[in-house]
């Protein structure tokens, strides 16, 4: 079993996190912003975090460069299937990895299986990563960037509608000129 911090601010995503480690016999810790994960490093101890690099207070960026700096845990940053990564920014901050949302079980366990997190073989340390291994970065489906896509159109519909209703308002009446 190993200690594993959780930082994101999306309940769902702290949700299936937490269910598919546990599921394999990790302990989970779950916060909701950066500032409580740097707050609860010390008393939590984890031995692997994984942070959304979009946080409230302190992103996952900030909270990678920090943990980079003053300790040798893993950091591996999330972020949401169409949400932009900054590679530059994960690469000056020495993220251990990059995962996409929504977590697929199998992506998840086989990016925290890199760094051997609590696996012990019968009197045999627990496997750290190296100063700088490569990165992982979780491949999703097309259906999952397809709902993922249709999500954000559909909160951005009615802005959409008022916006092109008013320019073709104004065509109508004269007032602008197609």
């Amino acid at each position: 079993m190993s200690r594993i911090l959780l930082a994101d601010d999306s309940p769902h995503a702290q949700r299936m996190g937490e269910r598919i480690l546990r599921d394999e016999g990790h302990e989970v810790i779950t916060v909701s912003d950066g500032k409580v994960a740097v707050l609860r490093l010390d008393d939590a101890q984890p031995e692997l975090i994984i942070a959304d690099i979009s946080m409230p207070e302190v992103s996952g960026f900030e909270l990678c460069e920090y943990v980079k700096r003053t300790s040798g845990i893993p950091v591996i940053l999330t972020a949401g299937p169409v949400e932009p990564i900054d590679e530059k920014e994960v690469d000056r901050v020495r993220a251990d990895g990059i995962l996409r949302k929504p977590f697929e079980a199998s992506a998840l366990l086989e990016s925290i299986g890199r760094f051997a997190v609590g696996r012990k073989k019968q009197g045999a340390p627990v496997v750290r990563a190296a100063a700088k291994p490569a990165r992982a970065v979780a491949v999703i489906d097309a259906e999952q960037v397809r709902a993922a896509v249709t999500v954000a159109l559909d909160s951005a519909m009615a802005g959409l509608v008022d916006q092109i209703t008013s320019q073709v308002v104004a065509v109508l009446s004269g007032s602008v000129k197609p």
